[in-house]
Parts: structure tokens; C-alpha cells; sequence
């Protein structure tokens, strides 16, 4: 897409922020730059500079048994296992090693684990990963569904927060919106690019976006 650039991360050349200006739809907002993650949640040498990073968050003293993963972040939770279990993160779990998992949604849009993976929830210590934390909903979605199957909350981390706690615990991020000048996001129906008249660039999601013609 035109207009697009890169921000460059304080801790690492590697993790660039790739950011696009225009009107964008999200399942819960409308913003006005488009953050795409694409190759740091993709490429194995940046989704490991992105753990390490976020990995630095952590003191050993924290326990972490399970980090779920939201947003496509798999690879960045199991590089930053890794990250964790090298730095001294202490495990409860039997195996002595912390598990990666990630919640399924339903028809009605909520989240669940199935019954093979609840284990790896109930009574452990958790870890919640996504690629950005922006409106809070999808971030409430999540602890809502770790808090019902029986999961602790140790710590939040994404690469890119526009908010820096939800429910007093506080968000880790490697970019934060004041990153972005002037970075803006709107309830859908009070948009004001909307009431503009101007039109929709693209539609995000989870998995990526779709640009419209």
C-alpha cells in the first residue's frame, strides 16, 4: 500500500513497525494508521528479536507455566519460551518446561479451550501474548477465557499497545501509540473519517487484511 513506512525499535534493528496513514475497519474499531505484523509474527530471526525483547519484561521470580497466544503470535510465544525458561522463569508445571496454546472461537464469536488443552490452563500460572493491544476488547475476550477455565494471570505482553494496563495489569509492549503520531482510534459508529465521507482502505483482522478496491 502507498504511503506506508517503518519504525524502528529501541531495542533491536530488527523489529521494524510497519505502518500505513488512511481509514481502517477493525471487528471492534475504526483507526487511522494500519500496523501490519505480518513479518515479525512470520520471520524466525524477528519473531525471535521480538521474544527476546519482550522476554526482558520478566524478572526470574515470575512463574510462568503457559503463555497463550492470540493474533497469529504462536512463533513469537515459542521463541519467547525459550527466552523465559534461559533467563531463570520458574515452571510449576511436571515437565519443567512452559507450554504454547491458543484459544479456538466458536459461532458466537467466544473464546474456549478444548477439553485436551484445559490442563494446560487450570491452576497455571499464564502468560497472554497478542500482536497488539488497542480498543481493550479483544484483550478482555481473552482474560475472561483464561480466568473461566481456571488460568492465573502472570503478565500481558504485545508488540504494539495503545494502552498501557487493562483490569490493573499492566501491558508490556515494544511500541506504544505515542509511537505513531497522531495515531487514533474511534468506536465505528462515531468515526469521524466516516462522517467525512471517506472511504475504507482496508479491513483487518487477526490473520492479516483485506484491501478494498
Amino acid at each position: 500500500m502507498q504511503n506506508t513506512f517503518k519504525i524502528d525499535s529501541a531495542y533491536n534493528n530488527l523489529i521494524k513497525l510497519k505502518v500505513t496513514p488512511g481509514h481502517f475497519a477493525t471487528s471492534s474499531s475504526h483507526i487511522n494508521y494500519m500496523i501490519d505484523l505480518t513479518t515479525l509474527k512470520a520471520r524466525a530471526s524477528e519473531a525471535k528479536a521480538v521474544a527476546k525483547s519482550l522476554a526482558s519484561d520478566y524478572l526470574a521470580t515470575t512463574v510462568v507455566d503457559a503463555i497463550v497466544c492470540m493474533d497469529g503470535t504462536d512463533v513469537i510465544g515459542a521463541y519467547l519460551a525459550d527466552e523465559l525458561t534461559n533467563s531463570g522463569i520458574m515452571c510449576m508445571n511436571q515437565h519443567q518446561t512452559i507450554y504454547i496454546t491458543t484459544p479456538e472461537q466458536n459461532s458466537l464469536g467466544q473464546l474456549l479451550f478444548k477439553d485436551n488443552l484445559i490442563p494446560m490452563i487450570k491452576g497455571k500460572h499464564i502468560l497472554l501474548l497478542l500482536a497488539t493491544a488497542t480498543t481493550g476488547k479483544t484483550l478482555d475476550q481473552a482474560l475472561e477465557c483464561i480466568e473461566y477455565y481456571g488460568g492465573i494471570v502472570e503478565g500481558i505482553s504485545a508488540i504494539f499497545s495503545a494502552t498501557d494496563e487493562v483490569k490493573n495489569i499492566p501491558i508490556h509492549s515494544i511500541f506504544h501509540a505515542k509511537d505513531i503520531e497522531g495515531y487514533q482510534s474511534y468506536n465505528s459508529h462515531e468515526c469521524p473519517l466516516c462522517k467525512k465521507g471517506q472511504k475504507l482502505d482496508a479491513i483487518i483482522s487477526a490473520g492479516g487484511f483485506q484491501v478494498i478496491q
